[in-house]
């Protein structure tokens, strides 16, 4: 079993129904299992703003999937809760991205880990922070550096519900 963690995002319908389902279908994924999920933020969208805010959390998961194969059953579960790619970081009912797969590092033609642009993106760094925030980043400092120097000053909200 391999440690792989998920960025979510929604900003479609019921957001946090959609990544509550969404986080339902993983765990029934053969050979992947949701063992940690952070708190629920509300943040504000990035490059395509005229569009609601995101609700965004992260996931633990233990896999014997492959990256690839995590991949697949990700856009899987983004298929079938509707998720159309119409606009370049537009509206969506739901959005799973591979943040960190172990420490191994991908670059195909259909995959990056580690995610190219999370350690720009406080809607992915924070909520990852709270449950892998001693896990070193592919620049060599904890995500709870890359939060706090991404965050500095900054707020975002989180939203005190359980979601998982």
């Amino acid at each position: 079993m391999v440690r792989a963690y998920i960025g979510l995002g929604s900003n479609q319908g019921n957001p946090a129904a959609n990544i509550r389902e969404a986080l339902q279908m993983i765990n029934e994924i053969d050979g992947l299992k949701v063992t940690g999920v952070s708190s629920l933020y509300l943040t504000e969208p990035v490059g395509y703003e005229n569009q609601p805010w995101f609700h965004n959390c992260a996931a633990e998961v233990e896999t014997e999937l492959s990256p690839d194969q995590l991949l697949a059953a990700l856009q899987g579960i983004e298929d079938f809760l509707g998720r159309v790619r119409v606009v370049r970081w537009g509206p969506r009912t739901i959005d799973l991205d591979i943040l960190l797969y172990d420490t191994i590092t991908v670059e195909t033609e259909n995959l990056t880990i580690p995610h190219p642009r999370m350690a720009e993106r406080a809607f992915v760094i924070v909520p990852l922070a709270e449950i892998a925030g001693d896990m070193v980043s592919a620049d060599g400092r904890t995500i709870l550096e890359v939060r706090d120097q991404l965050t500095a000053g900054k707020k975002y909200i989180c939203i005190p519900q359980k979601i998982w």
